[in-house]
């Protein structure tokens, strides 16, 4: 039986106006809004995720924010579980569902599907471990054993080449011809249609300024302290833009306003691969400005009413 959910994807470079303009269509349309961003799934990185506050959120059913403990790990083979629960709620609930935020590549995944990673063993897991201990040695090792999967990444993807070692050590057979065998699946099953919000570069740039200087007269740099004081350095998380400069200028390599321009700086150049990576990646999104974007989703929740 054909699903009779609603649902839409919301695009755009970070600081955009995204999460604003999901709030506004789930408060018309009974929405819930499912997180696209690496960051707001993690509970006290509040200010440097930008993720909306519990005021902002109000009763719109929110997924994919404060799921887990910032020393815990979070991927896209989560993401996807996540999407599925998220998704048979609100078809048993009648809600449209808005999925939104910066992490692009989750939404290239689930539209696309990935292909189902085998249950990895013990020995798997533990030679895996080993290698990747030295990322450089990793790679190389994935080189030998899959040249042409090896060429496709980069020597520092991290966790494609974690992936990529397990999949050989348990079933012995090279990624490429792994992936042969075992096709990508999508679960998205219905349509996906994709907007992005265009903004012009000197507004944006202006935007990830002010936000930068909300950040830090929320607290930014009490939040990084308390982080880095609960979970250390090693987290993924802790590398995140607005979270690495403020280390940086804890340990005295940076001055304050230096800081503050380095990461409007950062902002903007990560702004400006999201923009390439979904003009690649996307060719079917609908692009606008903010507001004529929410006249052209509006007709298609209508119909979910």
């Amino acid at each position: 039986m054909k699903s009779t959910l609603k649902q839409i994807a919301i695009i755009g470079p970070t600081a955009s106006g995204k999460s604003s303009l999901a709030i506004e269509l789930a408060q018309e349309y009974g929405a819930a809004i499912l997180s696209l961003d690496s960051l707001s799934v993690y509970r006290e990185i509040d200010i440097a995720s930008a993720k909306p506050t519990p005021e902002e959120r109000g009763d719109i059913p929110h997924y994919g924010i404060d799921l887990l403990e910032p020393d815990e790990k979070f991927d896209v083979m989560k993401f996807l579980e996540l999407y599925g629960e998220v998704r048979e709620r609100c078809e048993r609930e009648g809600r449209p569902l808005i999925v939104t935020g910066g992490s692009s590549f989750y939404l290239k995944i689930l539209i696309e599907g990935i292909s189902p990673m085998p249950r990895a063993g013990a020995a798997s897991v533990a030679a895996t471990a080993q290698l990747m201990g030295d990322l450089a040695a990793a790679y190389a090792k994935l080189s030998e054993i899959d040249p042409v999967y090896a060429a496709k990444i980069s020597e520092n993807d991290r966790y494609r080449i974690e992936k990529a070692l397990l999949i050989f050590f348990e079933t012995s057979l090279p990624p490429t011809l792994y992936f042969e065998k075992n096709p990508p699946i999508s679960i998205v099953g219905d349509e996906l249609p994709i907007f992005e919000i265009e903004i012009e570069r000197a507004a944006l740039r202006e935007r990830i300024a002010l936000r930068t200087e909300k950040m830090f007269a929320d607290g930014l740099v009490d939040e990084v302290c308390e982080l880095e004081y609960r979970y250390g350095r090693a987290p993924n998380c802790m590398k995140a833009i607005g979270i690495r400069e403020v280390l940086s200028y804890l340990d005295g390599a940076l001055g304050y306003e230096e800081t503050r321009e380095k990461i409007v700086v950062n902002t903007a150049r990560l702004a400006k691969r999201q923009s390439t990576f979904n003009k690649s990646q996307f060719p079917g999104r609908t692009s606008a400005p903010k507001e004529r974007l929410k006249e052209s989703i509006a007709p298609l929740l209508d119909s979910a009413r």
